[in-house]
């Protein structure tokens, strides 16, 4: 007898329909699993035939064939373990479907029949929505997680004995409720604590009104990794779009849990220097999400730039443009969303003191030159923002001067910002000005006569590519947005060209 249970699988960050094909035949005692597993996956023979008799039932005595559809797809994980079961002992006529019309299983089997949690449980449950399945069975710790996809039944199976007494009629298992994804409080240190550094820190504020890329260069202790470790308080809130989109990757990884399934706060990723291109970018065998992907929708903070590999920077420059990132494998292609905020920070030379007040540089003008060639032309003009950091002087760091103004006063206005943004491209648009295409641009970046005659001086005089004088316009129309303004202004472009990599980074 032959039994099709369904289930998913994951593609990256893409779910899909799974059969598991579960057939009893005569012949010497079997069990093979087909359908191009993983070792995870023929392992699952030994975690069901103990759970299958921990659950009461009788392990059938035949050769038992598991067909994984669609056969040609390399199947990997533990999520298979719950339908191979069900399959096994529907084909047996120990359990019946027939109730269970457009169900789907997923679940890993511990030894003595419980059920442990799986990671991508949210980007299978919404492949199992878009596949027409009306009820998901999953372990009871990731339920909560696979409500996030609204407009389907959400069963949590704590045991396989629970199961079984649901699908006999006997103790139905409730649906699990919807999960509020409350919106957590702003954790973490805060603008506030900042002394000084005002044009920094409204680098940072334009930076994240709009999704811009920032360059923060100063010497060592001008506050650099401490404004960017402040910068997840000030960026704007998350639409349930973008959250579903992190949380898709983070389960994935396996990185949500039952407490908090969903990721409501937008990511800050900050990988050492000594991170390879794979961790940034993603890869293995089994290709995984890198930093990048991990950063979606959110903040990759690179401290030290120079200090990074070569060919770690420059597997960024496509991501940067492309939102995406392409890795493939012999055994497959897959692709990860990394729409990412890039900051950055430096020094200005290998010792950090060039330029400083203190004269105590002792770089020449040859090795400053060659420290600063680490950064190639092409990824510099990715940059919306650059912004010197200068050392503080004894009255800002003393405390004498004002108070400095707090997160929430700031992140008010970016959120602001924002909404203007929302607005104007509508729910299939770009999500901020950053990602603003040429349509966009020629729509909503209209100059006057002050401004063209600006930016056409400038042009020449900066030696700005194509590229750059898009990134101009993009962060001028970030600027207007925080001022409440219709129309790109001569002071709005005036601000946006001063944010342009200096003379000694584009020579």
């Amino acid at each position: 007898m032959v039994c099709n249970v369904t289930s998913l699988g994951l593609n990256g960050v893409a779910g899909y329909p799974v059969t598991a094909e579960c057939a009893l035949s005569g012949g010497l005692p079997a069990f093979d699993v087909v359908g191009l597993p993983d070792a995870a996956v023929k392992e699952a023979r030994e975690r069901v035939r103990s759970a299958v008799k921990s659950g009461g039932f009788d392990f059938p005595v035949s050769r038992i064939t598991v067909n994984l559809a669609p056969a040609d797809r390399r199947k990997g994980g533990t999520v298979y373990d719950l339908p191979i079961l069900v399959g096994i002992l529907c084909a047996g006529g120990q359990l019946s479907l027939k109730k269970e019309q457009n169900s789907a299983f997923i679940g890993e089997l511990s030894l003595d029949g419980r059920l442990r949690p799986v990671s991508g449980v949210l980007p299978m449950a919404l492949a199992a929505r878009r596949a027409g399945v009306r009820r998901l069975f999953v372990p009871a710790d990731n339920a909560p997680e696979a409500t996030l996809a609204d407009g389907l039944e959400v069963l949590p199976v704590r045991t396989v004995e629970q199961l079984a007494r649901h699908l006999a009629g006997e103790e139905p298992i409730s649906p699990a409720p919807p999960w509020r994804d409350e919106l957590p409080p702003v954790q973490g240190p805060d603008f506030s604590e900042v002394k000084g550094q005002e044009q920094a820190k409204r680098a940072l504020e334009v930076a994240a009104a709009g999704g811009h890329h920032v360059l923060m260069s100063g010497s060592p202790g001008s506050g650099k990794s401490m404004m960017a470790k402040r910068l997840p308080s000030i960026l704007p809130d998350m639409t349930r779009a973008e959250a579903l989109a992190c949380t898709e990757i983070y389960s994935v990884m396996g990185f949500t849990t039952r407490e908090r399934p969903m990721v409501r706060r937008r990511p800050f990723r900050s990988p050492h220097h000594t991170i390879s291109a794979a961790g940034m970018t993603g890869g293995g065998s089994s290709p995984r999400p890198g930093e990048i992907s991990l950063a979606h929708n959110g903040v990759l903070f690179l401290d030290e730039l120079p200090e990074f590999r070569a060919d770690v920077l420059e597997a960024l420059r496509q991501p940067l443009e492309d939102g995406q990132a392409r890795i493939s494998r012999v055994s497959g292609s897959v692709t990860y969303p990394s729409r990412f905020m890039l900051v950055c920070a430096m020094n200005p030379c290998k010792c950090g003191w060039y330029g400083h007040p203190s004269g105590r540089c002792t770089c020449t003008e040859q090795s400053v030159r060659r420290y600063l060639s680490r950064l190639s032309g092409p990824m510099l003009d990715r940059i919306d923002i650059c912004v010197d950091v200068p050392p503080l002087d004894y009255d800002e760091l003393s405390g004498a001067s004002a108070p400095a103004e707090s997160s929430e006063a700031i992140r008010a206005r970016v959120n602001a910002a924002r909404r203007i943004q929302t607005e104007r491209y509508g729910p299939d648009g770009p999500a901020c000005n950053a990602q603003m295409g040429p349509h966009e641009l020629r729509t909503y970046c209209q100059l006057d006569e002050d401004c063209r005659r600006l930016i056409r001086g400038a042009y020449d005089r900066l030696g700005l590519t194509a590229r750059g004088y898009d990134r101009i316009l993009r962060v001028a129309r970030t600027i207007a947005d925080l001022d409440g303004a219709a129309d790109i202004a001569a002071h709005h472009l005036a601000e946006a060209l001063q944010y342009r990599p200096p003379e000694h980074l584009r020579t």
